[in-house]
């Protein structure tokens, strides 16, 4: 008998599965039939990096520290995103569930609340992961991704940024912008000659 596997603590926070193609509700878990999640090694292989830090006591948290020393991070601010909190707020989340790209990484670390950040994988299919509290996230720069809440409509989120903040979002397509190209070099092409095996 093997020895059981560790579970990884951030499973308890963050979860991802493919997407059906259904056009209900936007903040609807959106499951396959049969269900068909996707480990955060996976997510790991498109870019998308996550840790599970302690929400209650973020002021003092010696881990964030660490990441934004290593990482870079010297911007910080809190964005909330509640139909009383967000102005134009309708307006907004349709802004935020259109798909797009940034020139820079998006770092989200979910202090309250929880959402959807979408992304799409090797095939173009859709990946939804689910942040809760605690949830730390990175989507490199380059990846197409997309936001919604998820039907509990609250999220408080701290945005961190490498130097001054750039929030622009470049709608696909945008394949011609080098941070595109970066990624699918990156991320998608197949590494060392080996076809990549989308179904791993």
């Amino acid at each position: 008998m093997g020895v059981p596997m560790e579970k990884d603590p951030r499973e308890e926070i963050i979860q991802a599965w493919y997407m059906d193609d259904s056009n209900e509700d936007q903040r609807l878990p959106h499951h396959k039939e049969p269900k068909e999640f996707v480990s955060l090694d996976k997510l790991a292989e498109l870019g998308v990096v996550s840790w599970r830090l302690d929400a209650d006591n973020y002021e003092t948290d010696e881990e964030l520290k660490k990441i934004r020393e290593a990482r870079g991070y010297s911007y910080m601010d809190f964005c909330e995103v509640c139909p009383e909190k967000l102005p134009n707020y309708e307006e907004k989340i349709k802004n935020f569930f259109e798909e797009h790209l940034h020139t820079d990484e998006e770092i989200r670390y979910c202090v309250a609340g929880s959402g959807y950040f979408d992304v799409r994988d090797r095939n173009d299919a859709w990946i939804r992961i689910w942040v809760k509290k605690g949830a730390m996230i990175v989507l490199p720069a380059g990846i197409y991704h997309r936001f919604t809440l998820d039907s509990d409509n609250y999220i408080k989120a701290m945005r961190l940024f490498v130097g001054d903040p750039v929030w622009t979002p470049f709608n696909r397509p945008h394949d011609h912008l080098p941070a595109r190209k970066e990624y699918v070099d990156s991320f998608l092409k197949e590494a060392g000659g080996n076809a990549i095996d989308a179904s791993a």
